[in-house]
């Protein structure tokens, strides 16, 4: 599987201050600052995924798998997500927006696989579902837990809501993607 995009500096840089605006925006209860009209790679198809930590810690992780709308609006919208509606958290603050950064994550189309020895912890993204239940994990997530393939896809399972062994089940559909991840950390 290759990368679907890519992205020049520019771009990327633009998809962090729009993260960026668009949730201070909201926290100052304003209409977003105008940006120059997307172009390029803002304008494809594909999923992304806005993660904030606060002090280095998760806040908020919100995306959509896959392409429904430019790429410049699924970030706008899933910057929104991941500040004031991830369930886990309650919305974000303020005195707390000083702190955060932003990390995007823009996908690849999904690509589903029968062997789960093809995942590559660190290269691939992992989204498992089953009847009602789904779950994904970005990449980067095995590397930040120093995880090895079997503690990823049994996390992801756990994710899900199913049994970790899921992955194991040929009832549970296993879905890998790649990723372009680039936060402001890195500025």
């Amino acid at each position: 599987m290759s990368m679907a995009i890519t992205l020049t500096d520019e771009e990327k840089l633009y998809l962090l201050k729009l993260a960026r605006e668009t949730i201070a925006a909201r926290l100052e209860r304003r209409t977003p600052e105008a940006m120059e009209e997307p172009k390029g790679a803002l304008m494809e198809y594909c999923g992304a995924f806005v993660t904030i930590h606060l002090r280095g810690a998760l806040r908020g992780c919100i995306g959509q798998m896959t392409g429904v709308r430019p790429l410049f609006e699924t970030v706008r919208e899933m910057a929104i997500a991941s500040a004031f509606q991830d369930p886990r958290f309650p919305p974000l603050t303020r005195e707390e927006f000083q702190s955060i950064d932003i990390e995007i994550s823009v996908l690849t189309p999904l690509e589903r696989i029968e062997d789960v020895n093809t995942v590559e912890v660190g290269k691939h993204g992992l989204y498992m579902k089953r009847g009602y239940h789904s779950g994904v994990l970005l990449p980067q997530v095995p590397l930040e837990q120093g995880w090895d393939r079997e503690t990823f896809l049994a996390q992801t399972c756990r994710k899900a809501g199913m049994e970790s062994s899921c992955y194991l089940d040929p009832k549970t559909e296993i879905y890998t993607f790649e990723a372009i991840v680039f936060g402001e950390k890195e500025r």
